[in-house]
């Protein structure tokens, strides 16, 4: 059943007419009398008794009609509703967020998608890099922003920003006069670190083993903001991305650079490779790669 046959005979209930259905049709009167025909033969019922004057719906048309109309009615809204989706009008798109990640590069990127796509919603999920990945993988989230590294083989992605991690003191304490801060003079030092599904938690142990300890860890948090506070409370020290840093109070904190090889903070936003991504996931990507100068064919990915 085609539904342009359903269309054609509503268009001659709603007329009574065969000749005023074309017009309003824009089509001629022997073309939209086939089609009715054809329909008529296909459910093997009579639907019209045609007169002279007016073609009256018989029983079997008036039962049709009812089915025909929330037919079409049905069609036309799957239409509007692909077309919102295809022109990004609609949809809904899942991102994983490290925290730090989300209060330093994201909030303009959203706020403005947000402005252009207002009809697209965007549902944030606060977590760790490890979790961010565990999602993008099982499918629980569409995207995700990352620190790196992360199984190559299972995403896409592209980078957007690397930056080395620096060591933040309370003012008073005794690094404060070093330019360089070398990993083994830590080794005595209380550790306020992130907790235990962030990535970057990772690389600091990984540079305490290096230099032949393990450290003494005496808070844990997901939130820099708190782990900073820690530090201006003597609590211990702490680590932060350079970006971090530059917004923490210069009277209560002190920002020291590490001694090479840097611990890197490398980021980078994920996707599955064999996931379909929506139209309003792959525009989201589009107009976040322009945001941070990234250029590249999301066509090939």
């Amino acid at each position: 059943m085609d539904v342009r046959h359903l269309t054609y005979f509503i268009e001659v209930a709603r007329h009574k007419s065969f000749t005023k259905a074309a017009q309003a049709l824009h089509i001629t009167q022997p073309s939209i009398s086939k089609m009715v025909k054809i329909l008529e033969e296909e459910l093997e019922v009579t639907l019209f008794n045609r007169t002279a004057k007016q073609a009256e719906l018989t029983d079997a048309g008036k039962a049709v009609l009812r089915q025909a109309q929330q037919i079409v009615h049905s069609v036309q809204n799957l239409t509007s509703e692909l077309s919102d989706v295809i022109n990004i009008k609609k949809g809904n798109i899942i991102i994983g967020l490290p925290p730090m990640v989300g209060v330093s590069f994201f909030p303009s990127v959203i706020g403005d998608f947000n402005h252009l796509y207002p009809q697209v919603t965007q549902k944030l999920i606060e977590v760790g890099s490890k979790q961010v990945e565990h999602g993008v993988e099982d499918g629980s989230l569409d995207i995700g922003v990352v620190a790196l590294p992360v199984k190559n083989e299972l995403f896409n992605m592209f980078s957007f920003v690397r930056e080395p991690m620096r060591l933040i003191v309370y003012p008073e304490h005794p690094l404060t006069d070093k330019e360089l801060v070398g990993f083994s003079e830590l080794k005595e030092e209380h550790f306020v670190l992130f907790r235990e599904d962030f990535t970057i938690r990772d690389r600091i142990l990984e540079r305490c083993s290096q230099n032949g300890f393990y450290p003494k860890i005496v808070c844990e948090s997901s939130q820099w903001d708190f782990i900073a506070e820690m530090v201006a409370a003597k609590l211990g020290i702490a680590f932060l991305p350079d970006t971090i840093t530059k917004e923490l109070p210069a009277s209560r904190i002190k920002v020291l650079e590490l001694d090479q090889p840097e611990i890197p903070w490398h980021l980078a936003i994920i996707w599955r490779k064999d996931k379909y991504l929506s139209f309003a996931a792959r525009e989201w990507l589009k107009f976040t790669s322009n945001r941070f100068g990234i250029q590249f064919d999301l066509t090939t990915k």
